[in-house]
């Protein structure tokens, strides 16, 4: 591949690479999805609601094939199904004939319609088409929510945002004057085990959670005793419109901190709900954040069973803390997994030295240190790159340990250093629904993986073999 210099003011504006290193034009290996495969994340963690692009069907097959191997679920993603044709004078004709087809065969109860780049690019007029297909609608017909998600703009973690987003402008009313026991929790591209711990720790408190999106049963079901075109489960739209009369929500994610660009800061505008801005709950510091702010909605104090169960995570850092204190890891993938990801192994003496995610994040660099105890010199944090980069900056540090998606493997296996697969995809494992990071459960289980790691790899590189640790 063809090197091509780049002026050094980009260089050090982007934060890309060191000092007096060239980048590389093309992207390689990108360590990123695109943004319409959140989307439709979002959409498949509401009840009846059916994926459709407007785009080609090689994008939605790209993308059913990531969610399946992550998931293990059947997934269905309807397309506009550009061809040649489309591209050049227009998709309207399909856009409305897919739907109307989707209208036909699945019965949904909502559509959530997501752009991809060809028709970003070609600049189709969507509010337009929209319109044009309410016409031929037939009454109890589902309605549609549009989300602009293409994906040369964003990352899988940014259509996932935006897609919550765009829900609740269409779904919440305006405003609302009670206040009822419950709480909204708008989550991060989490696993569906951490979709349903989190449930759990609201209703420690007695809180009745409405989660947005909540795919833990759409993209982790039971046997079925009979088909069902679309998977049972998932926040219901009755669910999402009473999202208003809540004690308050509880957005995850560190890049949702600002409430101006924020699902939860639009929610606060319309309705008054208060609004918590956290990071991913992960390790004792963040999990107690997300704690306080349950017992801020529930007006009360902590229950004992989350009480003994950070203590069950103290006493395991003690235990354990002689094993890791001193490693050093390389951490990839979506930005807020990263963040937490280096705040968490910070915390248990492990020392972040490469923080690396293919999205574009302003003040990325101080946005990660923020999160990391102690000097944080030796902390790279690269923002907007490719897993080449990423391999390089490794080659050059020589961290301990890779944690992010199956992408790192090729790289841990020339490195020689042990990989722990968080994020997505996690293609090359199974269970990776069932992975669960967050709270004090999570933090504990994400805690003994690691010990186990280095001693595994202590015991494979001994003389003696297996010995007592």
């Amino acid at each position: 591949m063809n090197r091509q210099t780049i002026a050094p003011d980009y260089r050090t504006a982007a934060g890309l690479c060191p000092q007096g290193e060239a980048p590389e034009i093309a992207t390689r290996n990108a360590c990123k999805v695109c943004s319409p495969l959140g989307a439709a994340m979002v959409f498949k963690g509401i009840r009846g609601c059916l994926p459709f692009l407007h785009g080609s069907q090689g994008c939605a097959t790209y993308i059913r094939r990531y969610l399946i191997s992550h998931f293990r679920e059947p997934v269905d993603i309807a397309s506009s199904s550009f061809t040649e044709d489309d591209a050049i004078f227009g998709g309207a004709k399909n856009f409305t004939a897919g739907l109307l087809n989707v209208q036909q065969q699945y019965q949904p109860e909502l559509i959530g319609v997501a752009t991809t780049c060809l028709s970003e690019t070609i600049g189709e007029n969507m509010l337009g088409m929209i319109q044009a297909y309410k016409k031929e609608q037939q009454p109890g017909d589902a309605p549609l929510i549009h989300v602009s998600t293409p994906a040369y703009n964003g990352t899988h973690s940014d259509g996932f945002a935006t897609a919550v987003q765009e829900v609740i402008r269409a779904l919440v009313p305006a405003s609302a004057e009670t206040r009822a026991n419950r709480v909204n929790i708008l989550p991060a591209m989490m696993s569906c085990a951490d979709l349903r711990h989190l449930r759990e720790m609201a209703a420690a408190f007695d809180l009745e959670a409405t989660l947005l999106p909540d795919y833990s049963d759409t993209l982790e079901g039971t046997g079925w005793d009979q088909y069902h075109r679309m998977s049972p489960g998932g926040t219901s739209v009755e669910e999402i419109s009473q999202m208003g009369e809540a004690a308050g929500t509880l957005e995850l994610g560190h890049l949702r901190a600002e409430k101006r660009t924020s699902a939860s800061g639009d929610l606060q505008e319309r309705s008054g709900v208060p609004r918590h801005a956290l990071g991913w709950p992960m390790g004792i510091r963040l999990t107690d954040e997300f704690v306080t702010s349950l017992a801020t909605c529930a007006n009360k104090v902590m229950p004992d069973s989350l009480r003994r169960a950070r203590g069950r995570v103290v006493d395991a850092y003690v235990d354990g803390h002689k094993y890791l204190s001193g490693r050093t890891a390389a951490v990839y993938g979506e930005p807020d997994l990263v963040v937490a990801l280096a705040a968490f192994l910070s915390e248990v003496g492990i020392r972040p030295i490469l923080c690396a995610t293919g999205a574009k994040v302003r003040d990325w660099q101080k946005l990660v240190t923020s999160q990391v105890e102690g000097n944080t010199e030796d902390i790279q944090a690269l923002q907007g790159v490719d897993h080449a980069r990423v391999s390089q900056c490794c080659r050059d540090h020589k961290p301990d340990l890779l944690v992010g998606s199956s992408k790192g493997y090729p790289l841990a296996r020339e490195l020689e250093i042990p990989l722990l697969r968080l994020g997505f995809p996690i293609h090359d494992r199974f269970g990776a629904q069932r992975q669960l990071t967050v709270g004090y459960e999570g933090t504990l289980s994400l805690f003994d993986q690691l010990v186990n790691i280095f001693l595994d790899e202590k015991q494979e590189t001994s003389l003696t073999g297996n010995s007592y640790q």
